[in-house]
């Protein structure tokens, strides 16, 4: 593993202190070159130092993590959230494909995402771009609070930012998932299907099998004459399993009421 210049940034005592003598322990590759109670403390640092990494907390008073997204960016930084739960904020994370650690932090996650920030820094700079477009889409989603609209795919040695609604449904490949869209590209991403379904607005998506995610908007039609199939607008035909059917006519029926 390559030495990597990191910062710590949280305004919890015992969290700056645990995560330090954590990463002191385990991940001799990390180089601590300041700590950081609040943001504008981050971006002294961040200003007088060659930062590689940035372990940095989402909720401090004042400003909170978002705001030192610029800095982060100008600086080449890739940045792990350091986070209590919140669901809202974990899936906005997740959707957008960036590394984050809840607390209280496990030591194996810990050492797994340093071990990935370490991999994406000798190997994937071209793509700083796309990266720095899901943490800023990533700020939206938690500034906007409505909901996310747009979801990070990893995509060969790169990453595709894919708006929600140009996604027609996700077919399940062994431990692979493949993206179907309205430009009829598929993408096909090493993760599997329940990693999406958790990601992804329920009120718009449904499991309705082992194998398949459908966006409710390409619904053109559903029967029950040998099974429960749907026909999706782009001519697909996709069968919903028995124990999914209930979910999907509740959501269904929600969907065409609340949809113009």
């Amino acid at each position: 593993m390559q030495s990597l210049n990191a910062i710590i940034v949280d305004d919890e005592e015992f969290a700056r202190s645990s995560l330090y003598f954590l990463l002191q322990e385990n991940c001799p590759g990390i180089n601590i070159c300041g700590i950081a109670k609040s943001v504008s403390e981050a971006r002294l640092l961040l200003q007088n130092n060659n930062i590689d990494l940035i372990f940095l907390d989402i909720a401090m008073p004042g400003d909170n993590g978002f705001s030192l997204i610029p800095q982060a960016q100008a600086a080449n930084a890739t940045v792990i959230f350091t986070t209590a739960y919140d669901q809202y904020a974990l899936k906005a994370i997740k959707a957008n494909a960036l590394d984050y650690l809840l607390k209280p932090i496990d030591i194996d996650e810990l050492v797994a995402a340093v071990k990935k920030a370490d991999h994406y820094h000798l190997f994937n700079q071209a793509n700083t771009q796309s990266r720095n477009e899901s943490l800023k889409n990533l700020e939206k989603d938690l500034k906007d609070n409505k909901g996310i609209n747009k979801i990070t795919l990893p995509s060969g040695q790169g990453y595709r930012l894919v708006e929600i609604d140009e996604i027609i449904h996700i077919e399940a490949d062994s431990n692979y998932s493949i993206f179907h869209l309205v430009s009829l590209e598929k993408i096909t991403v090493s993760k599997v299907l329940k990693d999406f379904e958790e990601i992804l607005p329920d009120d718009k998506f449904v499991r309705i099998h082992k194998s398949s995610i459908v966006n409710l908007k390409y619904v053109k039609e559903y029967n029950n004459k040998n099974g429960l199939v749907l026909l999706l607008k782009n001519g697909e035909s996709i069968t919903v399993s028995r124990r999914r059917a209930s979910d999907f006519f509740e959501k269904i029926k929600v969907y065409t009421k609340t949809t113009p």
